[in-house]
């Protein structure tokens, strides 16, 4: 019997939200309804107020198009770095301490701002296209130049480098409280110097928000003179009084809120000087007259320049930093906030906050540094961190504090910014150093995320790069000891390569290291020893830590099985959860797999109950920041996590390593009785206490928030009491316990808890562990870790695993061999596994590597939830709609209870995946809406090649039927609520007019496109009808990843009567005149089918930086899809699964998008470049980015879209919807400044002309059908993608299936027809003529009170607040139309060009005898050209012009082109055969870049004074997605050679981590050493490697290849002639002594080979040859170069495969 107090809780909760109810399908009206009375309460800003003075309309003046009244919008909410600026950049240093006088010489100054010149590419310009955004150079303090400030009794001041307003009055009154401090502090003021400076240089937007700059002097204090030699005392005065200056200035009201109110202190320091503004490299020795003086001398020099995202000049975020300069993006950064906010709130018993006084004590100065609890005192310091600063400002914050607490820089930056080192072959002799990052991993979360660090602390210079080794990082020593250090080789002009004695670079982790008083340079492995022998981290770890080992799962069941499935009931299971999710992951191991999206309701706006997870979408990295790979870079991840109290990181002692460990944070009850055991004294006095989450019943749904009050209350009491580990438990002994209560969701509970205990000053104090029944999948495990939990016991989902492993048919499918066999303890681990998988990737997608530094960073996104729960639990994160409250929340756990939901004490099937008809979730792409648009078109499924089609008229093609259209539109206009633009409504502002006046469907349907939807995801028969019936309609087609048959970019002219013509037999319905090619030719992450034709065929090429349904993950196909066909186009092996790597190889940050954008505009200058990017909080900073890179179209996609396979979990998970998204991109880029520059395009869920309506009145000019397309062309929606097996052959590669299929080009020109037709009808009804006075036009539309009535579980969804953000367009439609020297152009008509940076490719495709020799296609001609790094994607032009002329491969003649010097990125781009590329100098990265064929030969000069094999010649990703070709490298090449080799045959003499990834074609030779993780998702191909010290089994990645020794007498000949060749093009002293010693060298390579060569007969003794053997991958005729089996190469074959 159940209590009568559930009763009373639905009839108050539930029943009294409506939330049992069924909502009334209210029809949408197209008339404008009412406003209401406007919102109850005032949205809050969650962390950070909205930088009006960039993002506000009080910068563009313009009004905003929803009425707020007395509200702000909500738009731009969020931390800085995440939701208003990025940043990117270049950087380095050159540091000589042993030329010039004892304060160096003006000569390092000016190669350190050539340097900076030379990087002007990676950086960016503001909205008026000359001021800068930002660039500077930190030096020593240049003394001779500042001699009249010294004296006998100062000789090196404090010097201050500061920015003042202004306006006199201002800045008198600013430095008068500077002085006053100073003096208060016993800083005796010596005097201020006005920075020389010249504003004629600057740009219009830096002058006007130029600051004046200042500098001050100040004296030591007499108590520091005699007793601190190396002045650290005085610099920690100096930091603390300058974090003084800030207080004091709010103090006494020197705050202005206008564009000159900058207060700014660059630097103050006795050792270091900063110099840095808002303007471009060129500009800064300009503006700064100082930069010129002879006098300004120094030993160092740190150079920044930089690329922001935002278009509004501010200076203060201009780079280095007060010790850093960096190149990245911190990924962690609201984590790493939280937790050194936490750690400031904690308690130090041995100092207080009264210690903040005395500012100048050698010992207080030091107690107040090295304690965490003195940094958050608002009253007397500047605080520490703030989220309103950039993610670099607040990393050096922290950094420089570390610096200034007895931490070296070295260490502190080790710290803070950690290698991979568990398992790496590179420390297995130094294992002082994994202890060093063992003890600080337990003590510090690491700032997670692609960084190039350079640092000074003014003692020492050096470098960093993270662990991923995602920014490139290279450097030079000269004899004379000079280091130079930059993110490009070649930035110094004039270096003499004689005098340089190494060249190298950064690989993942690395450090490098200058002495600044000894000039001693360390490198990686010298600096790491050093700092951590400094103290026995290993012993104390040995004494202190406890490390939890993996133990077995109990096979015991906990409940009976109703108990469990009421258990499981009231947790919010479902049948799906076990019948796909649990029975996946315990019977394989894996997530679950499935396709087609997701069209179900968001949560709020569902009818159906949601665990709270649901309202949580994850965020993910995209440009500014690339997602990472767990599949195959997994060695540089981990998911271990700690528990225990933590130390200060300011100071370390043996206490510090006393924690538990553990190794993941899915725990079993093995695991927890072992932590358990850990609270008795002998085992470590680990004092634990466990909370119960549980209330009762009756006590309604207010009794929610007591309930959380009570746990949140008793966790403070107990970790005050000594409580080291709290566990928060929902668990309910038995049945009686079910009955009588519910519970507080894990998630709501976990959040409150951790932000209590921050707030107490006790987070750092105790570890949370949540024992829940409410957790099952990926998504709510890394929900719970992301919110604070250390580690979770999924009690329940471990006991149904148990019992699904128990279950009758679970036990027939593994006696069948459907399922694999395994016990239950098997079956649980496979479980776990699966979660710590899913876990991994959902890490990887926002870049990070460690769950450490993922825990508490909240990078989610919430989607209907109230302020009330935000502020209850989950601080700082975004929720933009409004939603549910506490007690609403509660009504839904309810209604999930089996008495409820009328359930019979089964668990019910909500649908939420595959549609469930009547009962279940509701799913707008149903197959009833499938036949409801098959009777529109006129598509009959049964009429097709394998029935009746070519007996049938019009080959079975109906009349359309505009009856049936309405009835497919009413149909949607009358469903259950699913999408935001669900609660919108029209608004006209003037008459309605006839249809007639409304300009033609012909050209609304212009703006149409289809989906990014691959060949190979569709089959051919789908996606060329597709592609035809766009191009019929004039809009745009897209290929989708994975290229397209050449023959598709040839017009279809040769259609019979019938419709059919010879060249596509598959297709009917045809007319002359059609073309197959599409219009958008997208570039994808794997580079599948990207050759130089594919290119150059494109009208557009689209940049896919993400996709709706796994956003933050590489594409997908599964091996059964992978047919012969497929993979000929895509340049891989039949049957085997594809999987695309995530976008980081080359586009992973702005910059390097920028490159990609480059080499695309350079090979076809006539395609416009489109860049894809997925709906997500900060979108619209990360859009201006992308305008800034010289994009020409913007796609922002929903989180819901996608047809082929994707892990379940992120096609739910991840993304949100686009409105959300497109709006916020729409109004960034309008504020900016950026709107004209680009076109905006929206897909993902549009099926209607009132979709595209609302989308246009968003700010979309251009929209994406997917999923409805395919159905127009005949798709049933079986949701069975992912298998190969669509029934109507729409998805499928099975060729008695893709004969079922029953579309037509026709059908789907109907469906468009009937869109813009809908469109017209709307437009005609709003008063307008022309679709695009639509655009933008936001304040058309309005929050639809009516249907804000139909939400049935909340009233608390608004959406004025976030829309509102879109300004008001209504009278400014410039930004329609683009600017070209002062006239209006349409946007269409203007497609950006590369500048400068093309110019020498312009010379080369300019020279005569190149033209003549293309043109004729006949004869061979050699030029020679000087080349430098801002030369860059040189040879793709030329390259663009042979494959326009003769494709891929027809070109007969032959271009040799040499050059000399350092070439800038993408040397080489999409060579081609007949392309003959030669380079003596250096390059940097992606050497190659989708190289079809030719050949490309890079050596040293030769009077280098280095030894080439040892010295890094290219740079990072070099050949990515190669087809073809030979390449040749006399030096080491850098991270990921090779990665997505498709044919190349390549030779370097070293590399770096991640050769060879995921190749799946080619050979690859490497002479010398390589990193780690060799051969990782190898598909095909086969590698070489030189390797005589025998070590190159532990860097292999074993998951798919396999090594042995050369074996074969035809893989050996193939070997030493790739190799011969290598010397003949090279003259490489290494190769030529592996030649002269050929018998006994022979034995040191190792062959590496994926499965599928394993018969291949260079890979496997005695197989069958022909009578050739392939030894390189292209000749001067652009054929293969083989080798007679058995043979010597002969003369006529030496020509064609050597010179």
């Amino acid at each position: 019997m159940r209590l009568p107090g559930l009763y009373l809780f639905i009839c108050y909760g539930a029943l009294a939200s409506g939330f049992l109810q069924n909502s009334l399908h209210v029809p949408r009206k197209i008339t404008g309804l009412d406003r209401g009375a406007g919102l109850e309460s005032k949205i809050i800003s969650e962390t950070v107020a909205v930088d009006k003075k960039n993002y506000g309309a009080s910068s563009t003046g313009l009004s905003m198009a929803f009425d707020l009244k007395d509200e702000d919008t909500n738009m731009f909410d969020g931390p800085l770095a995440l939701a208003k600026e990025r940043d990117a950049c270049g950087v380095g240093f050159i540091a000589n301490t042993q030329s010039g006088e004892e304060f160096g010489t003006h000569k390092v100054l000016q190669q350190g701002l050539s340097a900076l010149d030379c990087m002007e590419h990676r950086g960016a310009c503001g909205g008026d296209g000359v001021s800068g955004d930002g660039a500077g150079v930190m030096t020593q303090i240049p003394w001779k130049l500042f001699s009249e400030y010294r004296s006998d009794s100062c000789q090196q001041p404090g010097v201050g480098m500061i920015f003042l307003p202004r306006d006199e009055e201002r800045r008198n009154a600013v430095r008068t409280m500077i002085e006053e401090v100073c003096t208060t502090n016993e800083l005796d003021f010596i005097g201020w110097r006005e920075v020389p400076v010249d504003t004629s240089v600057l740009g219009p937007m830096a002058r006007d928000a130029a600051p004046s700059m200042w500098q001050f002097f100040v004296k030591a204090p007499r108590r520091l003179a005699e007793a601190d030699d190396e002045r650290d005392g005085f610099e920690r005065t100096l930091y603390l009084v300058r974090r003084r200056f800030d207080v004091e200035r709010r103090n006494r009201g020197l705050v202005w809120d206008d564009n000159d109110s900058d207060v700014y202190v660059a630097s103050f320091s006795s050792r270091t000087i900063v110099y840095k503004g808002m303007v471009q490299a060129c500009v800064l020795p300009k503006f700064y007259k100082d930069l010129e003086n002879p006098d300004y001398t120094t030993q160092f020099v740190i150079y920044h320049r930089r690329f922001s995202t935002n278009t509004s000049p501010r200076w203060p975020l201009a780079q280095p930093m007060r010790v850093v300069g960096h190149n990245g993006e911190i990924n962690t950064l609201l984590g790493n906030v939280n937790w050194i906010k936490a750690r400031e709130t904690q308690k130090d018993e041995t100092h207080s906050a009264d210690e903040v006084q005395d500012l100048v004590d050698y010992e207080s100065t030091e107690n107040i540094i090295t304690s965490c609890n003195t940094q958050d005192i608002p009253s007397k310091l500047e605080p520490l961190i703030d989220l309103g600063r950039s993610d670099s400002a607040n990393l050096d914050a922290v950094f420089e504090l570390m610096c200034q607490s007895r931490h070296r820089a070295p260490c502190a930056l080790m710290a803070l910014v950690p290698t991979a080192y568990e398992n790496e072959p590179a420390l297995k002799n130094n294992p002082e150093i994994v202890d060093f990052y063992r003890f600080h991993g337990g003590l510090l979360e690491a700032w997670d995320g692609p960084a190039l660090l350079v640092f000074s602390d003014g003692k020492s210079i050096g470098a960093s790069l993270d662990r991923n080794g995602l920014r490139p990082a290279r450097f030079s020593i000269a004899k004379d000891g000079t280091v130079y250090m930059m993110s490009e080789t070649g930035v110094v002009p004039d270096l003499d390569e004689a005098d340089i004695v190494e060249k190298g670079r950064l690989g993942p982790g690395q450090m490098i290291h200058v002495d600044l008083s000894t000039g001693e340079f360390k490198d990686n492995i010298a600096i790491k020893s050093e700092i951590a022998s400094g103290n026995p981290y290993g012993e104390w770890l040995k004494n202190q830590r406890k490390d939890i080992k993996r133990k077995d799962s109990p096979p015991d069941r906990i409940y009976p099985d109703e108990t469990a499935t009421f258990a499981q009931s009231t947790f919010g299971w479902g049948l799906e959860d076990i019948g796909m999710q649990i029975a996946d992951m315990a019977g394989s191991g894996k997530e679950t797999t499935y396709s087609m999206g997701d069209d179900a309701p968001i949560s709020v706006l569902s009818e159906r109950p949601h665990v709270l997870y649901n309202y949580f979408k994850q965020r993910f990295a995209q440009v500014t920041n690339p997602p990472i790979d767990p599949l195959r870079e997994g060695v540089v991840m981990s998911l271990a996590m700690t528990l225990g109290r933590k130390e200060s990181i300011y100071k370390v002692s043996e206490k510090g390593a006393r924690l538990i460990h553990i190794q993941s944070p899915v725990l079993n009850s093995a695991e927890m009785k072992e932590i358990g055991a850990l609270e008795a004294e002998e085992e470590g006095g680990f004092k634990q206490s466990t909370i119960s989450t549980r209330y009762d019943i009756s006590d309604g749904p207010s009794g929610i928030k007591e309930a959380l009050d009570t746990v949140c209350n008793k966790a403070v009491e107990d970790v005050r009491s000594g409580s080291e580990i709290i566990v928060l438990s929902d668990f309910a002994k038995d049945q009686t316990v079910l009955d009588g209560t519910t519970y507080v969701p894990p998630l709501l509970a976990v959040g409150a808890v951790h932000h209590r205990l921050i707030e107490e000053g006790l987070r750092m104090d105790a570890g949370i562990v949540v024992e829940t029944g409410a957790a099952w999948s990926t998504h709510h495990f890394a929900c719970l870790v992301g919110y604070g939990a250390n580690a979770v016991h999924p009690y329940l989902a471990l006991e149904t695993v148990r019992q699904w492993h128990g279950n009758g048919k679970t036990q027939k499918q593994m006696a069948s061999g459907k399922l694999a066999k395994a016990t239950v303890g098997e079956a649980q681990e496979n479980y776990r596994s699966a979660v710590e998988a899913g876990l991994l990737k959902i890490l990887s997608k926002m870049g990070i590597s460690l769950l450490t530094s993922y825990s508490g960073a909240q990078i989610f996104e919430a989607i209907g939830l109230s302020q009330e729960v935000i502020q209850t639990s989950f601080k700082g994160t975004t929720s933009r709609i409004g939603g549910m409250s506490l007690e609403e929340i509660a009504s839904e756990v309810i209604t999930m209870r089996p008495e409820v939901a009328d359930a019979k004490m089964k668990l019910v099937n909500y649908g939420y995946y595959k549609p469930v008809p009547k009962l279940g979730e509701y799913h707008i792409n149903s197959s009833d809406l499938a036949k409801l648009l098959h009777n529109a078109v006129g598509l009959d499924k049964t009429v097709s090649a394998a029935t009746t089609r070519d007996e049938a008229e019009n080959d079975g093609v109906k009349p359309a039927s505009v009856a049936d259209y309405e009835i497919f539109k009413k149909s949607l206009e009358s469903a259950p609520l699913a999408n935001i633009r669900d609660l919108l409504d029209f608004e006209s502002d003037r008459q309605s007019i006839s249809v007639e006046e409304v300009e033609p469907a012909a050209e609304i349907m212009k703006r149409f496109c289809t989906g990014a939807m691959s060949l190979g995801a569709l089959s051919r028969e789908a996606h060329e009808t597709l592609a035809i019936a766009v191009n019929r309609v004039g809009g745009k087609s897209n290929s989708g990843e994975g290229g397209e048959d050449v023959i598709r970019g040839r017009p279809i002219d040769d259609v019979n009567s019938k419709g059919r013509s010879p060249s596509f037999p598959h297709l009917a319905g045809l007319k002359n005149g059609d073309s197959a090619n599409s219009y958008i030719h997208q570039v994808a992450s794997g580079r599948f089918g990207v050759t130089p034709e594919f290119l150059v065929t494109g009208k557009q090429l689209e940049i896919k930086i993400a996709q709706g349904a796994k956003p933050g993950e590489g594409g997908q196909l599964p091996g059964p899809k992978v047919s012969e066909y497929i993979a000929g186009l895509r340049a891989s092996k039949q049957g085997v699964t594809l999987i695309s790597p995530p976008p980081h190889h080359d586009i992973y940050s702005i910059e390097d998008l920028a490159q990609l954008i480059h080499d695309l505009h350079a090979i076809n200058e006539k395609a416009g470049v489109s860049v894809k990017l997925v709906s997500s909080i900060g979108i619209g900073t990360v859009a201006c980015g992308v305008a800034k890179a010289d994009a020409d179209v913007i796609q922002i996609s929903g989180g819901d879209g996608g047809t082929g396979a994707s892990p379940l979990s992120s096609i739910k998970n991840a993304g949100c919807p686009w409105e959300l998204g497109l709006a916020e991109a729409h109004s960034a880029l309008l504020n900016n400044g950026l709107r004209d520059r680009v076109v905006l395009r929206v897909d993902g869920g549009v099926r209607t002309g009132r979709d595209i309506a609302i989308g246009a009145m968003m700010g979309a000019e251009e929209f994406g059908f997917g999923t409805i397309a395919m159905i127009a062309e005949g798709c049933v929606m079986a949701r069975v993608c992912h298998l190969n097996t669509c029934p109507v052959g729409v998805t499928s590669q099975k060729e008695e299936l893709r004969k079922k299929f029953p579309g037509t080009p026709e059908h789907v020109v109907n469906f468009f027809e009937f869109v813009a037709e809908e469109v017209r009808q709307l437009m005609a009804h709003l008063g307008y003529t022309r679709f695009e006075d639509l655009i933008g036009r936001a304040d058309l539309l309005k929050q639809s009170e009516e249907q804000i009535q139909r939400v049935s579980k909340s009233r608390g969804v608004h959406l004025d607040p976030f829309f509102g953000g879109i300004p008001n367009s209504k009278d400014d439609r410039s930004f329609l139309r683009a600017q070209v020297e002062g006239t209006l152009v349409p946007k269409d008509a203007l497609i950006h060009t590369n500048k400068l940076s093309s110019d020498l490719d312009r010379e080369v495709c300019g020279s005569a005898d190149i033209k003549k020799v293309i043109s004729d296609n006949y004869g061979e001609t050699t030029a020679n050209f000087d080349i430098k790094n801002t030369d860059r994607s040189t040879c793709a032009m030329l390259a663009g012009d042979i494959a326009r002329t003769h494709g891929n491969n027809g070109f007969k003649g032959k271009v040799n082109v040499n050059f000399h010097g350092s070439a800038g990125q993408s040397f080489g781009a999409f060579v081609l055969p007949g392309l003959y590329v030669r380079l003596t100098g250096e390059a940097n990265d992606y050497v190659g870049k989708g190289m079809h064929g030719g050949e490309i030969v890079v050596v040293p000069h030769a009077d280098a004074g280095f030894v080439a094999a040892d010295s890094s010649i290219v740079g990072n990703a070099c050949l990515y997605g190669a087809t073809g070709g030979d390449f040749h490298a006399n030096g080491r090449a850098g991270e990921r050679f090779c990665v997505r080799n498709s044919g190349a045959y390549a030779v370097a003499e070293g590399t770096g981590d991640h050769c060879c990834e995921y190749m799946t074609d080619g050979v690859v030779v490497v002479l010398g050493s390589v990193g780690r993780n060799v051969g990782a998702g190898m598909t095909g191909g086969v590698g070489y490697f030189y390797d005589p010290s025998n070590d190159l089994e532990e860097r292999l990645n074993k998951e798919i290849v396999q090594m042995q020794r050369v074996e074969s007498s035809e893989g050996e000949a193939q070997l030493k002639h790739i190799i011969e060749r290598h010397f003949e093009k090279t003259g490489s002293e290494k190769a030529e002594d592996i030649l002269n010693n050929w018998e006994n060298e022979i034995g040191n390579f190792w062959q590496v080979y994926p499965p599928s060569e394993r018969n291949n007969p260079v890979v496997k003794k005695d197989v069958f040859v022909e009578n050739t053997l392939r030894v390189s991958a292209s000749a001067p005729d652009g054929a293969l170069c083989f080798l007679p089996v058995g043979g010597e190469l002969g003369a006529e074959q030496t020509q064609r495969c050597a010179d």
